[in-house]
């Protein structure tokens, strides 16, 4: 959602402190726009994070700052939600290339607003391409009378192709998942299961569920103990 995006230039003259490079951890710019682009961007996030929870060489995130140029702390960008692979799970504070073995993220969503829909669409694909990005997303949920309210890139000998997007679902190569439009919201869906990822909201349903059946469980084990203990 944070649009601070710069194209790396010679004139850029470094953050210090004292004799360091400073890297702002912050770009001071809240995390979404509205309530509504907040929850999206948490439920695309956690799920991720849990269908690759086997995967140690698989780090989600998203809303950090992702420096691409050692030594240039105003070349960052903040994509929503990034998927990165063959580097650690791990908590970070940002996200500098330079230490990540110059591992980009694999996979970029931007869950887009009227104010930011032309820099998604312009200048943070040309920046992801450059970088080499090989799949991008973007997802105006509160603006879906746009013509194209939602967008795929794959990249291609080094540029971006726009992806054909077929009865609002498209598929990712690289995450093995289907991204589908439900009405205002955006939802991650696995062919291999036939099933879509759970939701927030579904987690803690599900967990309130099982909660329940534990309780339930323990309650008819503890009246089998006392008939036992009766004989």
């Amino acid at each position: 959602m944070n649009v601070q995006t710069n194209i790396k230039s010679p004139s850029t003259v470094p953050l210090r402190r004292g004799s360091e490079i400073f890297y702002p951890e912050s770009d001071g710019e809240p995390m979404a726009e509205t309530d509504f682009h907040a929850k999206l961007l948490t439920d695309l996030r956690i799920a991720l994070e849990i269908f690759f929870a086997d995967r140690e060489d698989v780090y989600v995130t998203g809303n950090i700052m992702f420096y691409y140029a050692e030594g240039e702390p105003k070349e960052v960008v903040s994509p929503d939600v990034m998927v990165c692979f063959g580097i650690p799970k791990g908590n970070r504070r940002s996200y500098k290339t330079w230490e990540e073995n110059d591992v980009v993220p694999s996979v970029v969503i931007e869950i887009s607003s009227l104010g930011t829909w032309k820099k998604d669409r312009v200048e943070k694909r040309m920046l992801y391409e450059m970088l080499g990005v090989k799949e991008y997303f973007i997802f105006n949920p509160l603006d879906l009378k746009l013509e194209f309210p939602f967008q795929a890139f794959r990249l291609k000998n080094g540029e971006f192709d726009s992806v054909k997007i077929e009865n609002q679902r498209v598929k990712s190569e690289v995450l093995d998942l289907e991204l589908v439009v439900k009405g205002k919201t955006l939802r991650l869906y696995n062919p291999a299961t036939n099933e879509f990822l759970k939701t927030t909201e579904e987690l803690a349903e599900t967990v309130g569920e099982l909660s329940q059946e534990n309780s339930a469980l323990k309650t008819e084990i503890e009246r089998l103990k006392k008939l036992l203990e009766n004989k």
